[in-house]
């Protein structure tokens, strides 16, 4: 049957013939620093990608809301403002988002629409 090592020699380093006798924390040490170089390399720029993705989202709901809420705005404000009913605030911004979508149309790259 083999026999068990004493608690007090098991946590202790054995000397190797030709190498120095703290080569265990050297290796150690190396092992930790490549792999916080590849860390560095790989997790970084994926965790930045991730944070311009969210960050994104994140704006273009928030600029949706607002947009929303400007013409909402917009229509209240025209039809207190106009004397007639609430067909022409209608009528007037439809006629300005045709004209933005009109000029927009027309800056697109051609051979996108076929």
């Amino acid at each position: 049957m083999a026999e068990i090592e004493p608690s007090s020699t098991r946590g202790t380093a054995v000397p190797i013939p030709g190498l120095p006798e703290d080569w265990h924390l050297k290796a150690t040490d190396h092992i930790v620093d490549k792999v916080d170089v590849v860390r560095q390399k790989t997790a970084g720029p994926a965790i930045g990608l991730a944070r311009k993705a969210v960050y994104g989202v994140l704006t273009a709901i928030l600029g949706t809301i607002a947009l929303i809420i400007l013409v909402i705005g917009l229509i209240r404000v025209l039809d207190v403002v106009l004397p007639s009913s609430v067909w022409l605030p209608y009528v007037i911004l439809g006629s300005i988002f045709t004209i933005i979508g009109l000029v927009l149309w027309s800056k697109r790259p051609k051979g996108v629409a076929e």
